[in-house]
């Protein structure tokens, strides 16, 4: 019985280079008596997803003893030989560009990234070229036998922080199953609009807007489930520093979610709204925070399970300069009015002439 025992055969590539095939063998044992198909070959095949077998089982890559079986439900007796012939699209069409990659940790089999604002992860509309991907391949061009280049999750254009890339097939699916089962823990800093009081959590399925299918929005049917956990770091005038981690991974879930309660994020374009201009702010502080044109988003830390060796992978990032700027200029305008309604009125009473006051180390011993 060769429970577990893959046969690899040839690797075939097809014309253009855009489909690699792979013949694999296995006997199912006879434990697995009465089980379905899809679930019984699932553990001898461990390199795939369950999802990914079963489409392969329906497009009649999967035979049990010489013959097509294409239902995943069909029960099986034990003792029979499967062959499994696998099918893997990668993302040839996309071009290796040497663009800079900050690399916070990378082994054999993942690597994890700090992705700077402005820079797309995959090639699409608008973005045919000059993305993360296309970085992945130029750094690590064996990343082309794997799909989407290695990447698991993704992070909106202007936000910047952390995200792992798998740089095998069993190390990509087994981050996947991760992130299903919520165990990859995401932690982002924001800054939103408004003064928010404590902090909570945001229990919402998010799904497309059906006024606007460009957005997301919280869609109480259809849409799917999506979980932030948010708590306050800081309170300044009109804004809140704020702490996000997720349990799930929606598009814009933590930009929707906040939107939702009425704290969108500074700079959020798409689902802000107008910024809330403290009174008396100093002009240099307005013009700062009106010139701010980028969600105020940051995967600042990120942890999960390595696939091969089991131990626990953590990783931390500081926040960008321009979010380090935002903050300042935030804090800075909460001292500035505090001291004008104290009653500081700016007058030097020391006529401009540098007092330097005596300190103990002045006075001699004697």
């Amino acid at each position: 019985m060769h429970y577990g025992h893959l046969i690899i055969g040839q690797c075939k590539r097809e014309q253009g280079h855009t489909l690699n095939k792979e013949l694999l063998t296995a006997t199912i044992p006879h434990s697995a008596l009465g089980e379905r198909l899809d679930i019984a070959i699932v553990p001898l095949f461990p390199e795939y997803s369950r999802s990914r077998i079963q489409q392969w089982i329906k497009d009649g890559n999967v035979t049990v003893n010489g013959q097509p079986w294409t239902k995943p439900k069909q029960p099986v007796l034990g003792g029979e030989a499967v062959e499994l012939i696998v099918e893997i699209n990668t993302d040839l069409n996309a071009i290796a560009q040497e663009i800079p990659l900050d690399i916070v940790y990378e082994d054999d089999d993942v690597m994890v990234i700090n992705k700077p604002v402005g820079l797309v992860v995959h090639p699409g509309a608008g973005n045919p070229d000059m993305t993360l991907m296309n970085a992945l391949l130029h750094y690590n061009p064996k990343l082309r036998d794997v799909p989407r280049a290695g990447i698991v999750h993704r992070l909106d254009k202007d936000t910047s922080g952390l995200m792992v890339v798998a740089k095998t097939i069993p190390a990509q699916t087994h981050l996947v199953d991760q992130l299903q089962r919520h165990d990859v823990e995401r932690i982002y800093d924001a800054v939103v609009v408004g003064q928010m009081k404590v902090g909570g959590t945001v229990d919402e399925p998010i799904g497309r807007s059906a006024k606007d299918r460009t957005k997301m929005a919280i869609r109480s049917f259809g849409g799917k489930e999506a979980v932030s956990h948010y708590r306050v770091l800081e309170r300044f005038r009109e804004y809140t520093r704020i702490r996000v981690k997720l349990e799930t991974g929606r598009t814009h879930q933590i930009r929707v979610h906040m939107a939702s309660l009425g704290f969108p994020l500074v700079g959020d374009q798409t689902y802000g709204k107008r910024f809330k201009i403290p009174k008396k702010m100093n002009e240099e502080f307005v013009a700062f925070l009106r010139g701010f044109k980028r969600q105020a988003l940051h995967a600042g830390a990120l942890s999960f399970t390595h696939p091969v060796t089991g131990k626990k992978i953590k990783s931390k990032v500081e926040m960008p300069d321009d979010l380090f700027e935002l903050i300042d200029v935030l804090r800075e305008d909460v001292d500035v009015y505090e001291s004008k309604m104290k009653g500081d009125d700016g007058f030097d009473y020391d006529y401009g002439v540098e007092v330097n006051y005596v300190t103990d180390e002045d006075i001699p011993d004697n």
